[in-house]
């Protein structure tokens, strides 16, 4: 590592820890130039504490898809006020982390350490990033579909520029159906998606311990509300069965027909030729944080 390199991350070691100069020298030495190891070390030898603008909650941000061949990856990209997510340079940093989303076929390990164009990898760009817009930055979660025996879709909510929202889904098929013939259904479903949130794409798919923790939930609601304990049953039961269609994509009110199920849709859709859901992804952005 160059010394002007060194220098470099010093500079924005101090920055971000307000520690200085020698001790972040003697950090970036002993943490070969990581700034996050780096940040780690000077806590531990109690002399930073921690890092205020990493400590605060990047809930805002941007989702970002790129495609290319019937191939998708999707990222989301968190800052902590939609003030940073409409920035010029930020959407320049989340398009280029796309590509290389892509590149990386949605690998997180693998896209911390490419290469972009300035360089540098992600990992240290992000920190540049922070320092100069003053806010935490974290690259939260991507995905990645593909296949040749898959026909594949992607949407994006209310973008602010191709393939960048604040919701973005990915969602594959296989089938026997030609892709041109799906192509209408499979954007519908994929907007479907982002509207109602379904969990998994069947009953067997949804995590067991959701249901259980549901089930209890319910049960013990049920129970103060003084009811007789068959009743209980019966209306917990039928409670819980709600509960796993409204959160699975199958068993979802199709939202364009809600008198039809999506699987309805999809055995009309289909005629005698397969189509079955391999895999959805739905992002949206600070959800769950």
């Amino acid at each position: 590592m160059s010394q002007a390199s060194i220098l470099d991350k010093v500079k924005k070691l101090r920055e971000l820890t307000g520690v200085g100069f020698k001790d972040c020298k003697n950090a970036i030495d002993e943490n070969n130039g990581d700034i996050e190891k780096s940040i780690d070390y000077l806590r531990v030898k109690g002399i930073a504490k921690a890092n205020k603008k990493m400590q605060r909650v990047a809930a805002d941000g941007l989702v970002a898809i790129f495609e290319k061949e019937n191939k998708f990856s999707m990222i989301e990209i968190n800052s902590e006020t939609d003030f940073v997510a409409k920035n010029n340079e930020f959407i320049n940093f989340v398009e280029e982390i796309s590509n290389l989303t892509f590149l990386s076929s949605g690998k997180m390990e693998d896209i911390l350490i490419s290469k972009m164009k300035n360089k540098k990898n992600v990992k240290d760009n992000l920190v540049s990033l922070i320092s100069k817009i003053g806010e935490k930055i974290s690259l939260r979660r991507s995905d990645f579909i593909g296949g040749l025996n898959s026909i594949n879709f992607s949407y994006t909510h209310l973008p602010i520029k191709k393939n960048l929202g604040k919701i973005g889904v990915l969602l594959s098929f296989e089938t026997t159906k030609k892709r041109e013939e799906l192509q209408e259904f499979g954007k519908q479903l994929a907007m479907h998606i982002a509207a109602s949130s379904p969990l998994a794409i069947d009953n067997k798919d949804l995590d067991q311990k959701l249901i259980e923790k549901e089930k209890e939930i319910i049960t013990e609601e049920l129970k103060n509300s003084g009811k007789d304990n068959k009743i209980v049953e019966k209306i917990a039961l039928g409670k819980l069965n709600k509960f796993i269609s409204d959160n699975t994509l199958l068993n979802q009110e199709w939202i364009i027909e809600p008198k039809k199920k999506v699987k309805d849709v999809i055995k009309e859709i289909g005629g005698k030729d397969k189509i079955e859901i391999k895999k959805f992804t739905r992002f949206k952005v600070g959800e769950g944080i």
